[in-house]
Parts: C-alpha cells; structure tokens; sequence
C-alpha cells in the first residue's frame, strides 16, 4: 500500500530523536559505535524515520537521514491541520493514541511522538503513548498509525457510498 515517494522534489527538514552510544568490549580495550534516530519532513504531509549507526555521531546521522528518505509516508490531514479519525499505531510493545483536535489545540504528544507529528505537518492533535516508552518504537508506531489514517472520500469510494453519507 505504500506509494514510492520522490524525495528529492521535497523540501525535507530533519530532527534527531536520539544517539545512543553502544559499547563493545574487545581484546584491546572498548570500542564505541553510535545509532542515531532521525525523523525527516517536509511539514506538507511527507515523513520518514531512519536508524543510522557508525562509528562517529555525523555519519550515523547522515546515514540515519538517508534511511529515512527511503522510508517516506504522506499523511493525509483535514482543514483544521489534524487527522481525520482515531486510531491506535501500534509497534513492538509501544502503543501510540492518536486523536484529532479541533482549530488551536496545538500537538500535545511527548517528545518522540511530537518529533513525527510536527515534521509531518499535523497542527492540531492529541496522543498518548500507551507500553513502552523506548524512543525508537514510539516514533515507529506513530508512524503506523499515522499511516493507517484514511480519508472520508476513500472511505465512501471503497463503501460505493456518498461522502455525506458517510459522514452523516
């Protein structure tokens, strides 16, 4: 279901959720290694989440963006900026609840969570992250539930219905 999105048309925006130092302990003493969790956006609709690791902090980063550019979604929003119905993503043991709010409620997500919606442009919504709080499935099952959103026109054409009959 998902659609190859051309992301060099775009103008992304990205944002490091976290960097972990990974250790690994050899004969000769310690290495360390870096995993970088990125999130890019274009704030239109289009966002992505990647995990890079190298041995330095710069290059996990680049490769971390470069995995997200691979991994774009675009999410549909309604005239208030939020998502049309609620829904759960779901990832590992990570829960995320995600509700549209009307016109001036503003992103009331925590930090992982936050990192996603603001980079895919939502202005209006609430959530809650239910399970686990690691950094990497939060913002993997904001992602899901992001992209399980559907739009009330897709709804109705699937139903073979009107648009006012769906909505009421």
């Amino acid at each position: 279901m998902r659609k190859k999105i051309d992301a060099s048309a775009l103008d992304l925006k990205d944002n490091v959720v976290t960097i972990k130092r990974v250790t690994k302990v050899v004969k000769g003493g310690r290495t360390f290694r870096f995993a970088a969790l990125v999130v890019v956006g274009d704030e239109q609709g289009h966002v992505g989440v990647g995990l890079g690791k190298a041995t330095e902090i710069p290059e996990a980063i680049r490769k971390g963006k470069d995995d997200a550019l691979k991994h774009l979604i675009y999410v549909e929003r309604n005239e208030a900026g939020s998502i049309y119905h609620e829904t759960i993503g779901k990832f590992g043991s990570a829960n995320v609840l995600l509700k549209p709010a009307p016109e001036g409620t503003g992103i009331i997500a925590g930090g992982p969570a936050r990192a996603v919606l603001e980079l895919a442009g939502i202005k209006n919504i609430r959530t809650k992250s239910l399970g686990s709080n690691n950094k990497r499935n939060v913002v993997n099952a904001t992602i899901a539930g992001l992209e399980s959103i559907t739009t009330p026109e897709r709804v109705a054409r699937l139903r073979g219905k009107s648009v006012e009959e769906i909505l009421g």
